[in-house]
């Protein structure tokens, strides 16, 4: 199966796409209103418009503020123990649960493996039961994924970010792979390139996470601006590893593409009298 993550209504509906998924939220703090013929995808603690907002963004133990003006951060991120802010995704999410029961999770977790030492967080962890700050860490995005599969009552997807090797995703975000397993019903893990004019690194990831996953997961691949030769390769090597294929922020590109793929498909098959 293709599919489609788009900001564009209009684009869910070709019928080259098995699947849309449309951004409710996004890194930019854009918010649009959920769709019902789309899995609503919801960017969680990755919004730019946070970033001028006291106690919303995470620090480090320097007090270095993640935000995208750092370097390596391409967008702003949230707090995720920040109650308020938390109680409000819950919302959207529920509210997009509401008009279609898939809903997709995106940019779950801390920003980077030295967030976040704000007052709020410093004073959680002493306060837990946990002795490593790291299995706090965990504990905290475990919690919120299952706050959220509460509230989604049909497949619940979640984001990975493409780094397959064991422990990386935990030291990285706070992600606990196996436990969040037992909430998720997918994983989607972005593999993206400019070009895809080689494609081996894009076969060593998702073999990667072949390997590491019990829980089905498909493949995004980058469609803007790719060309179509190329981006069927890509998308060939994928599928021997994914579920499914997805295409994002190019839906005309995209289409080329599975057009492109069907067409050959057909003329690869041979009809005899009956």
């Amino acid at each position: 199966m293709y599919g489609v993550v788009t900001r564009n209504e209009e684009e869910l509906s070709w019928e080259e796409f098995d699947r849309g998924f449309y951004e409710v939220k996004d890194v930019t703090g854009r918010a649009a209103e959920p769709v019902a013929d789309a899995v609503n995808m919801i960017s969680c603690f990755g919004d730019n418009a946070a970033e001028d907002q006291d106690g919303l963004v995470p620090v480090d133990d320097e007090g270095n503020r993640a935000t995208r003006e750092r370097p390596y951060f391409d967008w702003s991120y949230v707090c995720p123990t920040h109650d308020r802010y938390r109680e409000g995704l819950l919302g959207i999410i529920e509210d997009a649960a509401a008009v279609n029961e898939d809903v997709r999770l995106d940019d779950v977790g801390f920003p980077r493996e030295e967030y976040c030492h704000c007052e709020r967080c410093e004073e959680r962890f002493a306060d837990s039961d946990h002795e490593e700050w790291s299995t706090w860490r965990e504990h905290v995005i475990t919690e919120f994924v299952a706050a959220a599969r509460e509230r989604v009552p049909g497949r619940l997807y979640l984001t990975l970010y493409p780094d397959p090797y064991p422990g990386h995703l935990s030291a990285r975000s706070g992600i606990d792979v196996e436990a969040l397993e037992a909430y998720v019903d997918e994983f989607v893990v972005p593999i993206y390139d400019m070009a895809y004019t080689t494609t081996y690194w894009l076969e060593i990831l998702a073999s990667g996470f072949r390997d590491r996953l019990s829980t089905p997961f498909s493949v995004e691949l980058y469609a803007v601006d790719v060309d179509v030769d190329d981006l069927i390769h890509a998308a060939e090597v994928a599928e021997e590893y994914g579920e499914d294929v997805f295409f994002g922020y190019d839906a005309s590109n995209a289409r080329a593409t599975v057009r492109r793929m069907q067409a050959d498909a057909r003329q690869g098959e041979t009809f005899t009298p009956e």
